[in-house]
């Protein structure tokens, strides 16, 4: 049986860790690439590269830099700034389009067929907006406009078209993963202690992933075959709030007249459904 090849950019970071984990304990061979190794051993091979470097990554990405001449099923690419204010806004957007675009390019050049890519539900600009606004409808879904105001939420609305790009001149299948705020399995205890102050997480419609199920549909989405290009929302079923969705809109929603569905008890204003569809994928781990 042949062994199944797989990157991932980012692999250190608080997605990337967990997306090579995942991976591994699916008999993948995993190999990371990151401009710094992880924290604690994980298993698989990881090479430091800068990903803005286009020589590095097409050098990183052949079979020949591990020893393993085996091709790769395909590349999940999380390496990114992972949010505004941690940098200043023009090596953010160096960052982040810059690395996103030599990742397509070295796939292109090389052969490989799939790739996932980190976007960003922030890419609607509601979560960092000088002045908060409200969703043209609810649930929002990948048909809702894209409005950011900030560089970061700007970089991943570019890198979707980098990614249409490419498809169009490679051929390459790449899903760009909309994904809600990330939470690991430590992170859930301090989100449920702020349940009583739900406006803390109003500028992300109360949207979370599991960093566990992020990964899952991180690997279906390279092992899911004739995908094409297209944008897919990662977020979870239900919100991280204890009150009815209904309510949260009521008290901060007001203005919000379109609902495209019933939205029962806490279902999610950002809709998983198209990813539900494409992918097969389901949620396994709930904040409640």
């Amino acid at each position: 049986m042949a062994i199944k090849r797989m990157i991932v950019t980012g692999g250190s970071g608080k997605v990337g860790h967990w997306v090579v984990r995942h991976l591994l304990e699916e008999g993948y061979d995993v190999v990371s690439v990151d401009a710094r190794p992880p924290a604690e051993p994980q298993g698989g091979r990881h090479l430091s590269v800068d990903l803005t470097d286009l020589g590095q990554v097409i050098d990183a990405f052949s079979p020949h830099s591990t020893g393993n001449r085996a091709p790769y099923l395909g590349v999940i690419h999380m390496a990114a700034i992972p949010r505004p204010h941690m940098h200043p806004n023009g090596e953010v957007w160096r960052v982040n389009t810059l690395s996103t675009y030599n990742v397509l390019e070295a796939c292109g050049l090389l052969g490989i067929r799939k790739v996932v890519i980190g976007s960003s539900e922030s890419s609607y600009g509601i979560c960092f907006a000088d002045q908060f606004f409200e969703p043209r409808y609810l649930p929002v879904d990948e048909a809702h406009p894209q409005l950011p105001e900030d560089t970061y939420g700007l970089s991943k609305v570019v890198n979707e078209a980098t990614a249409a790009m490419f498809h169009r001149r490679d051929g390459t299948q790449i899903l760009s993963y909309r994904i809600g705020n990330v939470l690991t399995p430590e992170d859930h205890a301090r989100v449920r202690a702020r349940f009583d102050h739900p406006e803390d997480r109003l500028r992300i419609l109360w949207s979370y992933i599991d960093s566990r199920d992020l990964a899952i549909a991180c690997r279906l989405g390279i092992e899911r075959d004739d995908l094409g290009a297209e944008p897919l929302i990662i977020a979870a079923d239900d919100t991280s709030s204890n009150l009815p969705s209904r309510e949260l809109v009521r008290r901060f929603l007001p203005g919000v007249k379109d609902f495209r569905s019933e939205l029962p008890e806490r279902s999610a204003l950002i809709s998983n459904q198209r990813a539900k569809q494409v992918l097969g994928w389901r949620q396994r781990f709930q904040l409640l």
